[in-house]
């Protein structure tokens, strides 16, 4: 295993090259003569302990410990001083040292444990975390809905996929889910409690993109006043999602394709290689194994990426689970603009049912909240959805031919039936309270059941 670790900064040579001495058997050692000097490093390079001098030129060490902790993998932080007061202490970790020694009375042996102690507790809130996070797995697609056997199958491979530090590629048309996916996996996995950077490929121009993926030093471009740091690197220890992968270019696939393999990179004007920890996500709605096809994309970086690849149906083919998602935003919407709308009527469920929904679930999602907004009553209607849904139900449809029907009619059918169904269970056979469920009358109820072969067994 690699030896964590240390940054020693004291503006005193004799002690900052004394403790590399006595230290560097059991750790890897760097040292700084001045807070900038450490910052500079820090931001450089991965470190585990932060062992500060109080008494620095230009910046104390406290200052250095707080913009220490501001980094996106924050060190364990270590004050030592020899002007050492109770007060000062208790300020020390006011201002997030998580240990605190007086120079004067310091012995080797103590400190070593001090720093091993240290190390230990930040080691045991990982593995806590991530006990935590196995124990409530099932909460953790609280998010996603859906009853279809499409999306059943998406939910268990991303159980399985998320403890493992496999990359993931996410595939399906704009509007299916593939971000929520994405932090599904994050939130189920050991890195929950670090964080999760999103980039969206196509916003950026290809050499902004670079800058914004691995970061850049000061001067390497115009504009460049100061030095970057990349996504990669704010990333480390937790999970990277890039929408959108099909846009990048070559360069950028070349430089993707070598941190997947080796996990290092340089930022922009930089020779230097960075290693960062980070788990990868990307995500698509284009066909990217035509784009190989076409030479428009790496062969060898596409399957990179496709370790496990999780393809997200359309929500035109998997129309059971519309009344799902449109109760859920309902609730959502209904209590974000404090409107007592609890339910829709039967034909807006229906325009809803038999609208193609080509922006998928977030299509859905925005008819909602227009739905919610415009209703007056306790009840979403036909004419409280959005012009679109409501024109494609209003669109005369040819009869099919003599005992034909077609699969789009199956589909509604279908779907109305597992509503009813759905009411039924959740009221106990009740139908009087199932009608009522669904927005319905008793009456149109009964008929519904015979016209679909329901058992009429249940209770008034």
């Amino acid at each position: 295993m690699n030896k964590p670790t240390v940054l020693i900064v004291d503006d005193e040579k004799p002690t900052r090259e004394g403790l590399r001495a006595a230290l560097e058997d059991r750790f890897e050692v760097y040292v700084a003569e001045d807070a900038h000097a450490a910052m500079d490093l820090l931001e450089r390079e991965p470190v585990d302990v932060l062992l500060t001098d109080f008494r620095l030129p230009l910046e104390d060490g406290m200052k250095l410990i707080r913009r220490a902790k501001s980094l996106s993998r924050p060190p364990v932080c270590i004050l030592m001083t020899a002007y050492g007061s109770e007060e000062l202490a208790v300020e020390a970790m006011k201002q997030g040292a998580d240990d605190y020694i007086p120079k004067g009375r310091m012995q080797i042996d103590e400190l070593e444990m001090r720093i091993q102690r240290a190390l230990r507790q930040r080691h045991l809130e990982s593995e806590n975390l991530a006990l935590q996070q196995q124990l409530n797995q099932r909460y953790g697609l609280e998010h996603l809905v859906g009853e279809s056997p499409a999306m059943k199958e998406v939910f268990e491979i991303v159980r399985q996929v998320a403890p493992t530090r496999a990359t993931v590629l996410l595939l399906g048309e704009s509007g299916t889910g593939k971000e929520v996916i994405a932090r599904a996996i994050h939130q189920l996995s050991p890195r929950a409690r670090m964080p999760m950077v999103i980039v969206h490929c196509a916003a950026l121009a290809p050499t902004l993109l670079e800058s914004e993926l691995f970061g850049h030093e000061k001067g390497a471009f115009t504009g460049a006043h100061e030095r970057r740091i990349g996504r990669f690197e704010q990333a480390h220890g937790g999970t990277l999602f890039l929408d959108e992968i099909g846009e990048i270019d070559a360069t950028l696939q070349i430089k993707l394709l070598r941190f997947l393999g080796e996990r290092t990179f340089e930022r922009v004007g930089s020779n230097k290689t960075l290693t960062a920890d980070v788990r990868l996500i990307a995500a698509t709605n284009k066909d990217l194994a035509q784009m190989v096809r076409e030479g428009r994309f790496r062969e060898d970086l596409y399957f990179r990426l496709r370790v496990v690849e999780i393809r997200l149906p359309p929500l035109r083919e998997r129309r059971e689970d519309i009344p799902l998602l449109a109760h859920r935003f309902l609730r959502e919407f209904a209590a974000e603009n404090q409107k007592p709308v609890r339910d829709f009527t039967m034909d807006a469920m229906e325009a809803l049912l038999k609208y193609p929904w080509p922006g998928n679930v977030r299509e859905l999602r925005t008819a909602i909240e227009h739905a919610v907004v415009l209703c007056r009553g306790d009840r979403i209607t036909l004419r409280d959805l959005p012009a679109s849904v409501r024109e494609a139900v209003a669109v005369p449809v040819a009869p099919p031919a003599a005992s034909v029907l077609t699969s789009a009619d199956l589909t509604l059918k279908d779907a109305e039936r597992e509503l009813i169904l759905r009411a039924l269970r959740e009221t106990g056979g009740n139908r009087t309270l199932a009608a009522r469920k669904i927005g319905i009358s008793r009456r149109t109820l009964y008929r519904k059941l015979k016209q679909y072969r329901i058992e009429d067994s249940g209770e008034d």
